[in-house]
């Protein structure tokens, strides 16, 4: 029976690298010149810091920029409140991976409510879909990618004929 996973994850190496290539950018924009500005990645977590918090504005741009340039979807951000300390700015930005219990069980409505004739199950943080016909697993895929589907950073894959 052909079925596939439906899972939201990102390559933490690509991660990495736009990171890095986003602290290079900081480094030589006019804007910056003089500016104590740069991002760590801890993890799963982008931690920003600069002067002021417009700057920080900026440089979620730029980082949004660079993951986007890398292959990593921007929906994968979670941007927390920024902390303003007098002379320093800065803010954490988590980088969501594997679908939580109220996302799943949000997909499976969804796909249950379209009428199609697959079966889902939730198999950790994904969601496996199954069903008789190839074409039904792809009708699933085109809904979950259209403007009424979830705003999560999806992806697919271990697709079995």
């Amino acid at each position: 029976m052909p079925s596939f996973d439906i899972v939201s994850e990102f390559d933490k190496h690509e991660a990495s690298n736009a990171v890095d290539q986003a602290n290079r950018e900081i480094q030589t924009r006019f804007d910056f010149k003089g500016v104590d500005a740069s991002f760590e990645l801890n993890g799963e977590v982008v931690s920003l810091q600069a002067d002021v918090d417009f700057q920080l504005k900026q440089m979620l741009d730029v980082l949004r920029n660079k993951l986007i340039a890398r292959g990593i979807d921007a929906r994968c951000m979670d941007e927390q409140d920024p902390v303003l300390s007098g002379v320093k700015a800065r803010q954490d930005v988590k980088l969501k991976q594997g679908l939580e219990q109220a996302d799943s069980k949000a997909i499976i409505k969804q796909i249950k409510d379209s009428k199609l004739k697959v079966q889902t199950q939730i198999q950790g943080d994904k969601v496996r879909v199954t069903g008789k016909k190839r074409d039904d697993l792809q009708q699933v895929i085109a809904l979950l990618k259209g403007e009424q589907g979830p705003d999560l950073a999806l992806q697919y894959d271990n697709f079995r004929d």
